[in-house]
């Protein structure tokens, strides 16, 4: 027969709530939480001085953890730009596909909703992250090249180009037009973090982008 401490432990077994591993729950999860938390520490030290340890930390996960999804820390940055900054040139791409308004309104809706998407929101991080670094890391630089810069300025390129066709525009260097067209949005990511304070009127974000969109409109029109 059982003796009452034997029964007592039963009794405190069927009790106690069975918990399921943390990470049980939320495997499916796991990748996406790395890459949120590389997000937060690459915007906080920069590439060079982050450590998968760090992103491990943020993410509350173990540095072994992360191998488990990503190869290393080049790897990891290169899927958090995937899942975020080229899923808003994508984004851009079917907004032109499907608009059927003129080059000039499309050109000003693609250069606001990037700066809402990208400028306003912690993925400014990103693009100011590799005008910093890129220069130390060429493989990223030209991954960062191909997959972003490219592909957002093949996008702005074909706004000015239907414009052109649609006697909007004038005829332009498509290549140096676009860069001008973007020059501004990355000029405006750099200076609203780093040097808004330092502006004795700030950095009034409305107006910069209003007086952009205009003067290049106007510089492009057809005359």
């Amino acid at each position: 027969m059982p003796s009452s401490v034997t029964r007592k432990r039963r009794t405190v077994r069927r009790l106690r709530p069975r918990l399921r591993p943390r990470w049980r729950r939320r495997k499916d999860a796991r990748p996406e939480e790395i890459i949120s938390a590389a997000l937060e520490v690459f915007a906080d030290r920069g590439f060079a001085a982050t450590k998968l340890e760090d992103i491990a930390r943020r993410a509350g996960v173990t540095k072994g953890t992360i191998y488990l999804y990503f190869e290393n820390k080049e790897a990891l940055f290169k899927a958090l730009v995937r899942q975020t900054i080229v899923p808003v040139i994508a984004q851009g791409e079917v907004t032109a596909q499907s608009f059927t308004g003129s080059a000039r309104d499309l050109f000003e809706r693609l250069v606001r909703e990037y700066w809402r998407l990208v400028g306003e929101t912690s993925l400014s991080s990103i693009p100011r992250l590799m005008i910093a670094e890129a220069g130390n890391f060429p493989e990223l630089a030209r991954f960062y090249y191909e997959e972003v810069v490219t592909r957002g300025h093949r996008l702005m390129a074909g706004v000015l180009e239907r414009g052109i066709k649609a006697g909007e525009f004038r005829p332009v260097n498509l290549a140096v037009a676009t860069k001008l067209a973007m020059s501004p949005l990355m000029h405006a990511v750099v200076a609203r973090k780093a040097f808004s304070a330092c502006m004795p009127e700030g950095f009034d974000v409305a107006s910069y982008l209003d007086t952009h969109i205009d003067l290049y409109l106007h510089g492009i029109a057809q005359k």
